[in-house]
This record gives structure tokens, C-alpha cells and sequence, in this order.
């Protein structure tokens, strides 16, 4: 039998795996079997940040998938940093197949996204603005992509929001930032790269009981609109169903 592995627990445990399967490798629009409407035009990211496993996976150079299927949700690390021709290759492609823009999911860096790049996406992108705010120096770079969507639903400024990787105050201060420019926080709790379970990591004044506490409030605009989380009580019922797998509510 031969077996391939992957995902982001495997590249930080080679050594324990080379003997009984190939590790990596490329499979062709593997995204279509976690999700048949899903699609990657462009994979790596030149960004490097030490918590993401995306530079170990797939690089810090770009690798560009000029004839990428079609699909109304676009999941490439960070558009806004890819090379403006290609960008307009994405949405040529888009707006020639007739095929809507549902989300950009993994969405766009704030550091790269000035208006050249707004106006380029806006004429195709009919999902939410995702962006990531992922500790306190990126804040000048997130309060001005905030005001350049300043005209947008705030249901379709969704901001990631990384928490355990900076003290509890400094965290929260950044889902409070994202509430008053006007948007919706997603909030993803730091894991380990080499997690080979779906639990985060407490660090600094965290324990794992609060980074699933501050995720679940911040991740409900139905609880943190009535509710500032030092209020909140986890034994309180919703009418939704949070799902840890995504950290999101369904």
C-alpha cells in the first residue's frame, strides 16, 4: 500500500514518518475534495510570520496557478501581495468564466492593500473583506484598511484576529479596535505548528479555558454586541453552535 501524508502537523515530524510514507507532494486541486467549491490560484506567501505554517508548507516565494479551476471560493494565503498582473489574471478569469466571487478566504494583507488593490478585487469580491490583525504592529496598517472600507457592511469586514500570541490586554484591545472602526472580529486562538491536535496554546497570562472563552464571545456578534466579555458566561445558551473545528458559529 502507499501512503501520502500531509497537512501542517507532518512538516515539523518528518523524521518519525520517512519510513512509512511520502511526505508532501503536490496532488492537483486537492482544496476540491475538502470543499468541491473551493479554489487556489497561487500558493506560498512572502510575509514569513512565525506562527503560520504557511512558509514552511508551500514557501515564502509565490508559485502562481495561471490555469486554476474556477470556483466561488478563492482560498490563496494573501492576494493582495501577489504580482498586480496576476491579480488581473484572477479576476480575468473570474469575470470571463461568469463565476461569482463568494469569499476570498484567506484574503489580503493589510500592509499591501492600498487602493490600487481595492479597486481592483471590489469589482468581483461579493463576499466579506478578510483581513488579519495578528499583534499590535500591524495597527496602523488595519486602522487604515478600515477606513478605506469605511462605506462597507460591517458584516463583510471580517478581520482574524490572533489571540494567545500577545499578553490577555493586548489581544483584547485588538478585537475592541476591530469593533469600534467598524468590523467583525474572527477571532483564532495561537496553536503550536506542531500540534497534532486542534488545541491552543496557552502563553503569557493565558490558560486554554480563557483562549476558548474570549474565541466563543468574539466569534458571535450575537453575544458580544449585548455583552462585553467581562460579562460573559460560558454556560450561557446561544441559539448557534460553535464549532471549534473553524472557531466560527453555525
Amino acid at each position: 500500500m502507499k501512503v501520502r501524508v500531509g497537512g501542517p502537523g507532518v512538516f515539523t515530524r518528518k523524521k518519525f514518518l520517512a519510513d512509512v510514507a511520502e511526505i508532501g507532494g503536490d496532488i492537483p486541486d486537492a482544496v476540491a475534495r475538502h470543499n468541491p467549491v473551493a479554489t487556489i490560484a497561487s500558493r506560498g506567501c512572502p510575509v514569513g510570520c512565525w506562527f503560520c505554517i504557511v512558509p514552511k508548507m508551500e514557501g515564502k516565494a509565490f508559485t502562481l496557478l495561471p490555469d486554476f479551476p474556477v470556483r466561488p471560493v478563492l482560498c490563496d494565503n494573501n492576494l493582495s501581495a501577489l504580482p498586480a498582473d496576476f491579480q488581473d489574471h484572477i479576476i480575468a478569469r473570474y469575470q470571463a468564466a461568469g463565476v461569482p466571487l463568494l469569499d476570498a478566504n484567506s484574503g489580503f494583507e493589510p500592509r499591501t492593500f492600498d487602493d490600487d488593490v481595492y479597486a481592483r478585487w471590489q469589482a468581483i469580491n461579493r463576499g466579506p473583506w478578510r483581513f488579519a490583525y495578528d499583534d499590535a504592529a500591524e495597527r496602523p496598517y488595519v486602522e487604515r484598511v478600515m477606513h478605506m472600507l469605511a462605506d462597507v457592511s460591517p458584516r463583510r469586514k471580517r478581520v482574524y484576529v490572533l489571540i494567545g500570541n500577545e499578553p490577555f490586554a493586548a489581544c483584547m484591545d485588538r478585537i475592541r479596535e476591530v469593533i469600534a472602526w467598524g468590523g467583525e472580529p474572527h477571532v483564532q486562538p495561537f496553536m503550536k505548528l506542531n500540534s497534532l491536535e486542534r488545541r491552543p496554546h496557552p502563553r503569557f497570562d493565558w490558560n486554554e479555558q480563557l483562549l476558548r472563552d474570549v474565541a466563543r464571545w468574539a466569534n458571535s456578534p450575537a453575544i458580544w454586541r449585548k455583552t462585553p466579555f467581562s460579562d460573559y458566561r460560558r454556560s450561557a445558551k446561544t441559539r448557534e453552535r460553535y464549532d471549534e473545528q473553524t472557531g466560527m458559529f453555525a
